[in-house]
């Protein structure tokens, strides 16, 4: 564990997950200071956004952060079964006094076939640089490499674990299917094993020569040294994070996480992969969708997402906030809120007194 630490030039086996759409600058920036390994998502803009955030970030703090990527496969695109998801959502648009868009495309691109993307963190040259979905192709895992940078990617299985070793990675991140937000999935339409973090962080650790770092469920420090007992370096949370004020998580986010009846659920319904969510209007209604007469599936990701946040839009614009994309793990009931620095410190008492034999929590 030392060694790879000291690699990334970080004192503590914590590192903040670069959830797309609520990690900040800011967050990445507290995270690194307080000596863990914080981290940025620039899989959902462009290569102009992403040097702007890492410019932000090392505006604040000179220590060493995680740039995330997304390298999911092309979408499909299919006029038929878009048109019939766009007529399942039509009636949810329509309480809101909207039309659902006439088209879907797809918002995002794959860092597969970036060339600008590419050439941004290359110049950016950012300490770790991780995937997410899959591994891009040896070229450009070899111009990463040649800044230095060292490179992670996420794995859901032993398969996918034993691919991103093949490529070159330095470590991959155990993603046990408790996580929140995307499923990690190379293929989403291969079947899931659904592998929970910890019979996944012990399958890899055992079975890699890479460091694995466990992610999934993890909310404190009693469960960060559990995972570190079973051979992981360090353990990644995301969710944990999420009521940060330095997180980008809207109100309505925040009040849904630290409510007192939290549930979370699998859906592909709000953007065409499989993600852990929060429990709410739009969940409820993609599973109506998906399981009914007839049944619905969502357009591949991301086009299906475009249709997704064209909703949450509608309907926020009339005050209902129940159909954002409220990602979370399944440990969001032991959501806290505080900002950054503070909760990693928080985690780092927990985790000494764990290792000491204690599981108090430092609330």
């Amino acid at each position: 564990m030392t060694s790879f630490l000291d690699r990334l030039r970080i004192e503590l086996p914590i590192f903040q997950a670069p959830m797309a759409g609520v990690s900040t600058p800011a967050l990445a920036a507290a995270v690194s200071d307080a000596g863990a390994l914080g981290g940025i998502a620039v899989g959902a803009v462009d290569a102009a956004d992403a040097r702007t955030m890492i410019a932000e970030v090392r505006a604040t703090t000179a220590r060493p952060f995680n740039v995330n990527v997304f390298v999911h496969g092309p979408p499909r695109a299919d006029p038929g079964r878009e048109a019939a998801w766009l007529a399942g959502l039509a009636p949810a648009f329509r309480v809101y006094g909207a039309e659902p868009p006439t088209a879907l495309r797809a918002i995002y691109r794959s860092f597969a076939e970036d060339d600008a993307m590419l050439g941004a963190l290359v110049e950016a040259a950012p300490a770790v640089v991780s995937f997410h979905f899959g591994i891009p192709e040896p070229r450009r895992v070899s111009a990463l490499r040649a800044t230095g940078a060292v490179l992670v990617s996420s794995a859901t299985s032993l398969a996918e674990g034993r691919a991103a070793e093949a490529a070159g990675v330095d470590a991959v991140v155990a993603q046990g299917y408790e996580a929140g937000g995307h499923r990690g999935v190379f293929d989403p339409t291969a079947p899931d094993e659904r592998l929970g973090t910890l019979a996944l962080t012990r399958l890899l650790v055992q079975r890699l020569g890479v460091p694995v770092i466990a992610a999934g469920g993890i909310m404190d420090g009693a469960e960060i040294a559990a995972v570190l007992r079973l051979g992981a370096v360090a353990a990644q949370l995301g969710t944990a994070f999420v009521a940060c004020p330095e997180s980008a998580a809207s109100p309505a986010y925040r009040a849904a996480l630290l409510g007192d009846d939290v549930h979370t659920v699998m859906t592909s319904g709000i953007s065409g992969r499989p993600a852990r969510c929060l429990v709410n209007r739009f969940t409820t209604l993609a599973e109506e969708l998906t399981n009914g007469t007839p049944a619905l599936t969502p357009p591949d990701y991301p086009i299906a997402y475009d249709a997704g946040k064209a909703l949450h839009a509608a309907a926020t614009a009339r005050g209902e906030h129940g159909y954002g994309a409220q990602w979370a793990g399944q440990g969001a009931p032991l959501a806290r809120a505080l900002p950054a620095s503070e909760l990693v410190a928080a985690l780092t008492r927990e985790l000494r007194a764990a290792e000491q034999g204690s599981a108090t929590r430092t609330d």
